[in-house]
């Protein structure tokens, strides 16, 4: 097939007049040609010429090169591909010198000097001898045979610059590969690195240092992406919605909340959730500080425990969520906009954070979710005499009596459009009379 504005064409028909009346028609067809069959006419040497005859052979390189190009595009494992790419390119050109050595040494003669290759009966053992030397030659190990002739002496300074040039190439490659493999980590994984040189350079504990390196030590090996939002930014919304969602949708779904809404919602949700993974002992919120996040448990446990950081007063698991009293102005609420309890993770958690301002634009959608939200926010703040409930009626009346008021100022605004269309229409009428008369005067004054 090929491709028509990014689309996939594969009809047989379509794809056959592309093909024909490309660029590279032509040259397949000079590369397939048989022309080893030259070989066979009268005056023209036999084994010898037939390496020379199918020379065409070689019009596919630039073919080959973009096959390389499209596999190293689409594999899995690029890194992988490029060095086995360049192994490949290796024993290629050492093939090659080879096949060049032994034609050089047919030319000067099999085993007339120590240099050229041996006149042996096998022509494995020829095949191996010259691979051997070219081996030897290409990189740079030396031990050859000395060169006996002026021929030789070229051939094997040749192979040395070559093996320069060759071997430069490679270096730079490998280089290229293993920067290429730190570049792929760093962009997924944060450095501990300079987290580490901070804290040695200000003489900070070992133990907080093993804290460290253990967090991120879980971030690899679990393979936990804490910058996802960084990857996937340069993607059209559309697309990075399909993306999340084929990657967190179904840890979501697990989530009491999100069981009864919309896929489509849920696709638009993954945008505005941020991975994060806290360590054993680490608290995600405390009691008292300001809540500017709600959190989703995606794996791992959390226990609330109380003022003293040790006893455990429940343990939530995957599937459940917390931090939403903070963020919902729930009436009555005692502690505002603080956190009511102390959450501390247990071993390594993995959670979503909602963002105060992404979760008052879901629940301004989804009502339903909202209302579910502050029935069990007010549930726990009355568990914990954190809500006035005298404050709660004064607030639901002022709301109550601020929508009737509301509700009046809106049927006051509907009477008084309706009087202003009136007039207007009035006004509009008496224009038109006026100028009707002002239309009859001017021509009786004619």
């Amino acid at each position: 097939g090929f491709l028509e504005d990014g689309i996939l064409v594969q009809d047989v028909s379509q794809t056959r007049r592309r093909y024909l009346g490309s660029w590279t028609f032509p040259w397949d067809v000079l590369a397939v040609l048989p022309t080893e069959l030259l070989c066979l006419l009268p005056g023209v040497p036999g084994v010898p010429g037939v390496p020379a005859a199918r020379a065409n052979r070689c019009l596919r390189l630039p073919r080959l090169f973009e096959a390389f190009d499209r596999c190293e595009t689409r594999t899995g494992w690029p890194n992988v591909f490029r060095m086995a790419k360049l192994m490949l390119y290796l024993l290629l050109g050492i093939h090659w010198h080879g096949c060049l050595y032994f034609a050089l040494s047919a030319r000067l003669g099999l085993g007339n000097d120590p240099w050229v290759c041996p006149s042996f009966t096998r022509p494995l053992r020829r095949y191996l001898h010259s691979f051997y030397i070219s081996t030897l030659v290409l990189a740079m190990v030396g031990d050859t045979p000395t060169p006996q002739r002026e021929e030789e002496f070229l051939f094997l300074t040749a192979g040395f610059l070559l093996a320069v040039l060759g071997f430069a190439t490679i270096t730079g490659s490998i280089s290229t590969v293993i920067v290429n493999l730190s570049t792929a980590a760093s962009a997924f994984y944060p450095d501990a690195g300079p987290v580490l040189r901070y804290l040695r350079a200000w003489g900070v504990g070992g133990r907080l240092q093993g804290r460290v390196e253990r967090w991120h030590q879980h971030l690899r090996a679990q393979r936990k992406l804490p910058a996802e939002r960084e990857v996937l930014q340069r993607l059209p919304r559309g697309l990075r919605a399909e993306v999340a969602a084929s990657v967190h949708l179904a840890a979501l779904r697990r989530v009491a909340l999100f069981r009864s809404w919309e896929h489509g919602v849920l696709r638009q949700l993954v945008l505005r959730l941020r991975p994060q993974v806290f360590g054993p002992g680490e608290f995600v919120c405390r009691r008292g500080d300001v809540g500017r996040e709600m959190y989703f448990i995606r794996e791992g446990r959390l226990a609330v425990v109380a003022e003293d950081g040790v006893t455990r007063l429940a343990v939530l698991g995957e599937g459940l969520y917390f931090g939403e009293i903070s963020l919902i102005n729930i009436k009555g609420n005692m502690l505002g906009n603080r956190r009511t309890a102390n959450i501390l993770s247990i071993g390594y958690s993995d959670l979503f954070c909602l963002g105060k301002e992404d979760l008052a634009e879901v629940l301004a959608e989804f009502p339903a979710a909202r209302a579910a939200m502050e029935a069990k926010g007010r549930e726990l703040l009355l568990g914990m005499g954190q809500l006035n409930t005298a404050a709660e009626a004064a607030a639901l009346a002022a709301e109550a009596e601020a929508e009737r008021c509301l509700r009046g100022l809106e049927v006051a605004l509907e009477g008084l459009q309706t009087q202003a269309a009136r007039l207007l229409a009035q006004l509009e009428a008496s224009a038109l009379r006026m100028a009707l008369r002002v239309q009859r005067l001017e021509g009786r004054l004619r």
